[in-house]
């Protein structure tokens, strides 16, 4: 099949309140419109189209990198004349999948057995079955059961708004015939404006079938016009991973407090507590351990590390039967390597930390190569910025960084050698020494403390 995705994305969002177009609104940390493009991109069509309009400048720069054609709909005008507008860059051989920019949730299963039944002769339509579906067009039907057109909430008789079938709007059509019934639509109805659901009493006029597909779910055909809405389909996409984790086999202390904003990947007996943001790609080993209050964000986690309570960890990696934290920071480019440690308030930025090496206080470690079996003092920084470049520290194999260190960089550290305590480190230091770098301590008999005045009544 020949298949082209067409994406209407070109509505203001009013009941937003918002300056952000309604198709940039952040789903999990990314945009309604980026959830249906990724969609869409899986079904791999022949090309994909978006119809943009209120805010166009932000929506094309935000996806300046994507693989799209774009349409412009000046004036909204309907959902029909917003499909008219992409039209003429799609092909009568092929097949038009109809998608829209703020229905984030439609499952990519669901759009293939919707396609499975479109082709060259054959109209599909995906509805739901509804609860409440006020809002929504009603799927009329014949005594047979085929559809027979859709009518729209403002249109509908009192009959008609009891069915409980609503139009999801997405559906699959061939594009010449859909060119045709396009190019009938009339605006004559409430709202004046040029639905796209009418072409489906002009397929049953035209004895084209037209097959429904009843989606699964409620969830994959919500759309998003307020920030209520918007809410909503966040815990919806939130259950939804989270049941994706269970499924992987996590244990998850509190399900309903962990958020999933990206991909990620669990081995066996993972645990993670409650109040845990995941985002982009994170790789979680065997028997790894997330504390309360963590925030990982492109990280690689190995087989048995423990990530105590409120860490943030961000683009690094971490091997396997490491310990991270409380209240930890890892900036983007840092590593650690088998069984080392680091803890309470210690901050690495582009570090890696050698095997068994621990750095457990109050510390700052910024563009440093630390070996193996190293101890870092609390209260220890590499003092890597000089105002306008950064410099590299280096701390070789099993030396020991005494508390309250200023390591000034480019500096080394040589194997086995010792800084004592409250150093400014501003030379090497060679393998197997001391160095004690600090101010000579003095008694001044009789100094005075500086007294306050006393207080006026």
């Amino acid at each position: 099949m020949k298949l082209a995705v067409i994406i209407l994305a070109a509505g203001q969002g009013k009941r937003m309140k918002s300056a952000l177009p309604k198709v940039l609104q952040p789903l999990a940390g990314q945009p309604l419109l980026g959830h249906v493009l990724t969609v869409a991109d899986a079904l791999r069509p022949q090309s994909i189209h978006v119809v943009y309009g209120h805010g166009g400048d932000d929506v094309r720069a935000t996806f300046a990198g994507a693989r799209v054609h774009w349409a412009l709909q000046a004036e909204q005008h309907g959902t029909g004349h917003a499909l008219m507008q992409a039209m003429p860059a799609v092909g009568d051989d092929q097949v038009v999948l109809v998608l829209y920019g703020d229905v984030p949730l439609v499952r990519l299963d669901t759009l293939r057995e919707l396609l499975a039944h479109a082709n060259a002769k054959t109209l599909s339509l995906l509805t739901v079955i509804l609860d409440d579906p006020t809002g929504y067009g009603r799927i009329v039907r014949a005594a047979s059961g085929a559809i027979e057109r859709i009518v729209e909430q403002q249109d509908a008789s009192a009959a008609e708004l009891a069915i409980r079938e609503g139009n999801s709007g997405i559906l699959a059509a061939p594009a010449k015939l859909l060119r045709q019934w396009l190019g009938q639509l009339k605006n004559a109805n409430a709202q004046g404006e040029y639905y796209l659901t009418d072409v489906i009493a002009m397929a049953v006029r035209d004895q084209v079938q037209v097959v429904p597909c009843i989606a699964p779910t409620e969830a994959e055909v919500l759309g998003v016009n307020d920030k209520a809405q918007l809410a909503q389909l966040e815990r919806l996409y939130q259950r939804r991973r989270v049941n994706e984790l269970l499924v992987a086999g996590a244990t998850l202390i509190d399900p309903a407090r962990l958020d999933v904003r990206g991909e990620v990947t669990v081995g066996r007996d993972v645990v993670i507590e409650a109040n845990v943001l995941l985002e982009g790609q994170v790789f979680l080993g065997d028997r790894v351990r997330v504390g309360p209050n963590c925030v990982l964000r492109d990280m690689r986690v190995g087989a048995d590390t423990v990530i105590h309570p409120n860490c943030v960890l961000e683009r690094s990696d971490i091997d396997e039967a490491c310990s991270v934290g409380p209240f930890a920071r890892l900036r983007p480019g840092s590593v650690l390597r088998r069984d080392s440690h680091i803890g309470n308030f210690v901050e690495l930025k582009k570090t890696t930390l050698g095997e068994g090496s621990k750095a457990n206080h109050l510390s700052y470690l910024g563009d440093a190569v630390i070996g193996a079996r190293v101890n870092v003092g609390a209260g220890t920084i590499t003092c890597n910025y000089d105002g306008a470049n950064k410099w590299v520290t280096t701390i070789d194999d099993e030396a020991f960084i005494g508390s309250g260190n200023m390591l000034v960089a480019p500096v080394r550290i040589g194997r086995r050698a010792t800084t004592g305590a409250g150093s400014t480190i501003t030379k090497e230091v060679p393998d197997g020494t001391l160095a004690v770098a600090r101010g000579k301590q003095i008694a001044l008999d009789g100094w005075q403390r500086p007294v306050k005045a006393p207080k006026k009544s």
